[in-house]
């Protein structure tokens, strides 16, 4: 490895034999639970990114915005403080807000190393093309994995990890906490863990995020019956389900689902499981968790995490929390 070029070869922590079991087992487990339910991290194949990004530039969907908003504001206090030599974001995807995290730490001289850990390889090989021509000389180390419980990256020197969209919204408690367990077992002394997270806030604004009129939602959250008859040879009729979210007050968190159109048996060849839905049946695909400060503290505490500097809005819509061992 030279270090004057941008490493573009991704590294794959599975291999795909031995994914699309797991993929058959998860997704048989979930709909033999009641309620049924999907694992929500089988929305990214390359359509499924493809439509995300979509959404993040929607004008319902402030999250993108008011986050890349902060990070300009906040990127060079943070490269300054941690003077990180190697920046490592989970859940990179195309690495549209990680850029100005990159930009301030290379202004301060440190950054050698960017890995970015993302379910999805075609949008960590086109990041890559972007990284390579804008940063010369960063040292780019693409890995295709999952990071729920942590994940093994080499280290090149003191870390910032980086975990941004508030996609750790995605996560119910016992998760949540698991997964901050696993990002301690990331850091050592000196390193930090810079995190996104959307705020509790108007009820109106947040069912509007997750329903746009332009039916972008809509069509992400039924890709994923896409990617299950063409992974799992499924016979999901995509048009017989609708896209369905809500903001519940009381769990503080966007709950989303499919709902069957009418009654239809559904088969699953990979998970040898036959479907009976009924009309009106809810599977749930996904959650997305709104915080407060005191709360997300105490939660980073318990992992062994100090929150250190918290980054917000004026209206406190949305918050970056800079967090430690």
């Amino acid at each position: 490895m030279t270090p004057d070029r941008v490493v573009t070869e991704l590294a794959f922590a599975s291999d795909a034999d031995a994914t699309r079991r797991a993929m058959a087992e998860e997704v048989r487990t979930g709909l033999l639970r009641s309620p049924r339910e999907l694992p929500c991290k089988y929305f990214y194949d390359k359509r499924g990114s493809e439509l995300f990004d979509r959404i993040t530039q929607l004008p319902e969907y402030y999250l993108t915005r008011m986050e890349a908003e902060l990070l300009r504001g906040a990127s060079a206090e943070i490269a300054s403080l941690v003077r990180p030599e190697a920046i490592v974001e989970l859940g990179a995807g195309y690495c549209t807000k990680s850029r100005l995290l990159i930009s301030a730490a290379r202004r301060v001289g440190s950054l050698g190393h960017f890995v970015p850990v993302d379910v999805s390889p075609d949008a960590l090989e086109e990041a890559s093309r972007f990284l390579r021509s804008e940063y010369p000389g960063l040292q780019v180390h693409g890995l295709v994995a999952e990071f729920e419980g942590g994940v093994d990256v080499p280290r090149y020197g003191r870390r910032l990890v980086v975990f941004l969209g508030s996609t750790i919204g995605n996560l119910d408690d016992g998760e949540r906490a698991a997964f901050l367990a696993g990002i301690r077992g990331m850091l050592e002394q000196g390193d930090a863990f810079l995190l996104g997270v959307d705020l509790v806030k108007d009820v109106d604004e947040l069912n509007a995020a997750y329903n746009d009129s332009a039916g972008v939602s809509a069509e992400f959250n039924r890709n994923l019956l896409r990617v299950l008859n063409r992974e799992l040879g499924a016979n999901f009729d995509i048009d017989g389900f609708e896209h369905v979210s809500a903001y519940s007050e009381e769990r503080k968190r966007i709950e989303t689902h499919l709902r069957s159109l009418r009654r239809q048996v559904v088969r699953i060849p990979a998970c040898a499981l036959a479907v009976d839905f009924e009309d009106g049946e809810l599977v749930h695909t996904e959650i997305s968790v709104k915080f407060e400060r005191a709360s997300l503290a105490e939660e980073l505490r318990a992992a062994g995490l100090q929150l250190r500097q918290w980054f917000t809005d004026p209206a406190q819509r949305f918050a970056l929390a800079l967090a430690s061992p």
